[in-house]
């Protein structure tokens, strides 16, 4: 059964080396014992990782010792680490339960990396899978929380999935292998072990297949969530233009996938709230926005407008023969002497006369009474008034970095330079070089 689940997601490939999470008890034990048994079969190598989160005193260290044992005695690989979770649920707010996940799974892709293997194992079961489905449904998930834990994310796999605790106890029992328990599973002040202990007895008695079910359901929500998710992922890769989405077309999408537009632009974190704010935003007339996560979705006539910011646009002296990111407006901008230069480039870079410049060069967000002569247009316009005639959004103006010296605006971003300091073939030149960076934050993934 346990093979044809891992057939089922693809879950190991010949000559994969996975790295089976262990903490000593049934499950992980279970878990570890049959791909062992079966790596021959399968063609992979087996390692096994400890994590000791230093939470039960001489009982951690014991758990500890009694894997370390067991891949001792069978042979195999073994990797342990441990990490003070009291300590950094107390200093970041997180519960302990948070706190001890977080540890655990930095430390099992590091030591993957370590060891060199590809894969990483947990020992996640059927009524594991049943009681995150309950944990999401009692905190108001989504499909995708509904969908319970997935059988493969990343580098993890989780081949006892479709396996229940009955199961995993008779193969150990059969087999003769011991396992050891851990005292805070028997606690009822952990959510988790509440819904153990008191609701999955009542849901199993009323259906004993339960967790099976769970299963099913769990399977189904995940295709519904898939396919809307590539709906979403193709109207954003059509429509997700200079930080901005066209309002209406976002509007006329069915909620589903304008609720999963919203997530691939603004990552996995966005609540349901923040999401009932953004999609309002669509039906008023009016320019408005919201915060969210350190970025701001404002309404611009026809556009709603991404990280338009919560960001502002800072100023910065410009280095000469060095470099400096602005991580806001997501560049690095380095400045280089060339003298002599033989060949003006102002299509990727800024060519400045040198002996046209005045003072120092700084990067600010636009000013009062900026104007500028920009070069081949023979005339000086205000620099509010060339925003306007580019049809630049209001909500984006303050973010267009302008370049100036001690007398004024030398170039705009995206527009070009003036007239002052435009350089010709054989003056000394002060390059201005403007690159991209990657300056957007990490979606959250959540882990059991």
């Amino acid at each position: 059964m346990i093979i044809e689940y891992i057939k089922k997601y693809g879950m190991l490939r010949p000559e994969d080396r996975v790295l089976c999470a262990v903490s000593g008890g049934a499950d992980s034990m279970c878990l570890l014992s049959w791909l062992h048994d079966n790596a021959q079969t399968l063609g992979i190598t087996v390692a096994a990782a400890h994590f000791n989160h230093c939470l039960r005193g001489e009982e951690s260290d014991r758990d500890e010792e009694f894997v370390k044992d067991f891949c001792r005695r069978e042979g195999i690989s073994f990797a342990c680490g441990r990490g003070d979770v009291a300590a950094l649920a107390r200093d970041s707010g997180r519960s302990t339960e948070d706190a001890a996940r977080a540890m655990r799974y930095d430390f099992l892709r590091s030591a993957a990396k370590k060891t060199g293997c590809n894969k990483i194992a947990t020992a996640h079961n059927a009524e594991d899978n049943a009681e995150t489905m309950l944990l999401n449904l009692v905190r108001g998930a989504g499909a995708r929380g509904l969908a319970g834990i997935p059988p493969v994310r990343d580098e993890f796999i989780r081949p006892l999935l479709s396996t229940t605790r009955a199961e995993i106890l008779s193969y150990l029992n059969d087999r003769g292998i011991c396992y050891v328990t851990d005292s805070t599973n028997l606690d009822d002040d952990y959510t988790r072990n509440k819904l153990r202990h008191r609701v999955m007895p009542v849901l199993s008695e009323l259906n004993p297949s339960f967790a099976a079910g769970c299963l099913r359901t769990a399977e189904s929500l995940r295709d519904d969530d898939a396919c809307l998710y590539f709906i979403a992922r193709g109207f954003a890769e059509e429509n997700y233009i200079d930080d901005s989405l066209p309002a209406e077309k976002l509007a006329a999408l069915p909620r589903a996938v304008a609720v999963r537009v919203l997530r691939i632009v603004c990552g996995s974190g966005l609540t349901a709230v923040q999401t009932d704010a953004i999609l309002a935003l669509l039906k008023s007339p009016e320019n408005k926005f919201v915060d969210v996560r350190g970025m701001r979705i404002a309404r611009d006539r026809d556009k709603l407008l991404f990280g338009t910011a919560a960001r502002k646009l800072g100023s910065y002296v410009i280095p000469i023969n060095g470099g400096i990111d602005i991580p806001e407006a997501g560049i690095r901008i380095s400045g280089e002497i060339i003298e002599n230069c033989k060949q003006i480039d102002n299509i990727h870079n800024f060519d400045f006369k040198y002996s046209g410049i005045c003072g120092s060069i700084s990067l600010t967000p636009r000013q009062d009474g900026d104007r500028i002569r920009l070069r081949g247009r023979g005339c000086t316009k205000s620099l509010k008034e060339l925003l306007r005639e580019r049809n630049v959004p209001v909500a984006r103006r303050d973010m267009i970095p302008v370049l100036r010296d001690r007398n004024g605006p030398i170039a705009v971003l995206g527009m070009g330079m003036d007239e002052r300091v435009a350089a010709e073939p054989g003056d000394t030149v002060l390059r201005v070089k403007i690159n991209k960076i990657n300056c957007t934050g990490e979606n959250e993934k959540d882990e059991k």
